[in-house]
């Protein structure tokens, strides 16, 4: 099976895996997904991640999903896709969207690497809206 959107693939699994009340789900390795991960951890919206090299062509990514203690509600409210491979969504920093009023974050792949919006826009880089999440 290919994947023309591997990112969306990868935000389909989280999602799923909390719709279903799983604790881990396992995504294939790629340098976009990990730094992703790594903001999702970074931001507490996942508890920890492990990343295995070996596993298959490209590796894979190990992520513990993160609930609410007394309500087993999920960390990550919401995950959206902004930018899609048949419509690539851009902006300058001045433009890069607040999510919920800055409560939530805009993944943005600029040229210095994928970072939040807030990094962005403190470095005043514009580039490729990836993701939110809330």
């Amino acid at each position: 099976m290919t994947h023309s959107d591997p990112i969306a693939d990868y935000l389909t699994r989280i999602r799923n895996a909390q719709l279903a009340g799983h604790r881990m789900v396992e995504v294939p390795m790629s340098k976009m997904k990990k730094k992703i991960t790594e903001i999702l951890f970074d931001q507490g919206y996942i508890f920890r991640y492990k990343l295995e090299p070996e596993n298959g062509p490209q590796g894979t990514i190990k992520i513990a999903l993160k609930y609410d203690q007394e309500t087993k509600v999920p960390a990550i409210r919401e995950l959206g896709r902004i930018s899609r491979p048949g419509l690539r969504k851009y902006s300058g920093s001045d433009e890069i969207p607040r999510i919920i009023n800055g409560l939530g974050i805009c993944l943005v792949s600029t040229s210095e690497g994928v970072m939040t919006d807030k990094e962005a826009r403190k470095k005043n880089l514009g580039g490729e809206l990836i993701c939110y999440v809330y």
